[in-house]
């Protein structure tokens, strides 16, 4: 963990004799990117820690009350919001009447008994968002829909059916922060395979796991679109059924649209800043330059996102009405550009100077030699730091004015 990139973390001594003083008891939510999963999913291995860590409880365990709200893995970021909205007050999950007839897809979902049912109370009770890779974008549409509602969804839907979350003036989130979320979009959307590929390695490993005694292996959550698993439907039958769905083209309402420049252009247009909110974001790099110029996967980059990074590393795009791809966006974490993680282009974004600022994105610095899932404990590297990293970003967070 780089000194020069985190001096106001480093400063901190093993006893905790410098932390700084709480100020706030919000709970920190955990919000997974692309492919994320339950904390019962995937034999217990955890999306928050990887193999033998669990950053959920390990916080817990050091007075930082600390929930995961496992969101749909290859949804777009509104579902995902709406589904994060009622995993953590509790209900059904309501995507809206107006967004559910133009998208085409069931206006509601599953139902779930609150992690925090009393989000908003009596405080007022606010919360700390985390979000991953995608679940930056997310937490970012959650926060926005809580401030703002949508104009839409209160003209389509009589009042006494409208959910809190469309109705606005809910000021319920302490904190926003990022980390290596694809805010501008990330370039590997150009990619003659998109996202698809990277997807379906990933799932391609998870599909040859055993399945566990109890549990359920991995849940795609995309009921809302009629694509539920199939009794004694393997989980390799079921994602190749996913992928030969039109959702990876035929809507912008899911992940492959949202996670590219355009899709995070559209959503930048409209999801802003709250200015009651703090938000910050980490940036991740493992790359390095090679002999033609273009950025090359660093050594020891976790081997599934090599192929990408490699991608990522030189490709450019000039399509007349889309987002230009130069080599500023060459840096990467095997992902995500480096360059698109810093904040949304539409926001105000400054280098963090020690004092946190609401309504403007506070850019933390870019974790040297850390790829898109080391950041999260699983990888070659890193292991080793991942834990002190959350706990003393929990620190950090407790002691902001809230």
């Amino acid at each position: 963990m780089p000194a020069a990139i985190l001096p106001f973390l480093m400063v901190l001594s093993d006893d905790g004799s410098t932390l700084p003083p709480r100020r706030n008891q919000a709970p920190i939510v955990l919000v997974g990117g692309l492919t994320t999963w339950g904390r019962e999913e995937l034999l217990g291995f955890k999306y928050w820690g990887g193999k033998g860590r669990d950053i959920q409880e390990d916080l817990v365990g050091r007075g930082f009350e600390t929930v995961t709200a496992a969101v749909a893995p290859l949804s777009s970021n509104w579902d995902r919001a709406c589904e994060a909205f009622a995993i953590l007050k509790g209900g059904r999950v309501d995507y809206g009447k107006a967004h559910a007839e133009r998208h085409g897809h069931a206006r509601f979902g599953r139902s779930f008994p609150g992690l925090l049912k009393d989000w908003g109370e009596a405080g007022p009770r606010k919360v700390h968002l985390l979000g991953h890779s995608q679940g930056g974008q997310t937490v970012r549409v959650l926060t926005h829909l809580l401030a703002e509602g949508d104009d839409g969804e209160r003209a389509a839907t009589a009042p006494g059916e409208l959910s809190p979350l469309f109705q606005g003036g809910r000021a319920w989130v302490c904190s926003v922060t990022s980390l290596a979320t694809p805010h501008d979009g990330t370039s590997l959307v150009y990619h003659r395979k998109g996202l698809v590929e990277p997807v379906r390695r990933l799932l391609s490993l998870l599909a040859d796991l055993p399945p566990g005694k109890g549990q359920s292996l991995y849940d795609l959550k995309l009921d809302q679109w009629g694509l539920q698993r199939l009794p004694k439907e393997s989980l390799r039958t079921y994602t190749d059924r996913i992928f030969a769905s039109p959702l990876w083209k035929g809507t912008q309402d899911f992940s492959a649209w949202d996670l590219g420049p355009e899709g995070a252009r559209e959503l930048n247009a409209w999801a802003k800043a709250s200015p009651n909110v703090y938000y910050f974001s980490w940036s991740t790099a493992k790359t390095r330059t090679g002999p033609e110029g273009h950025q090359i996967p660093a050594p020891r980059m976790t081997l599934l996102w090599r192929p990408g990074s490699r991608f990522l590393g030189s490709a450019t795009h000039a399509v007349e009405h889309q987002v230009p791809i130069d080599a500023s966006w060459w840096r990467n974490d095997g992902v995500v550009n480096t360059r698109s993680m810093a904040g949304p282009a539409t926001d105000a974004i400054a280098a963090f100077d020690g004092i946190p600022r609401r309504g403007s994105w506070n850019h933390m610095g870019i974790l040297e030699g850390w790829d898109h899932s080391e950041i999260l404990g699983i990888g070659p590297e890193h292991g080793g730091e991942v834990l002190e990293f959350y706990r003393r970003w929990a620190a950090f967070l407790g002691g902001l004015q809230e």
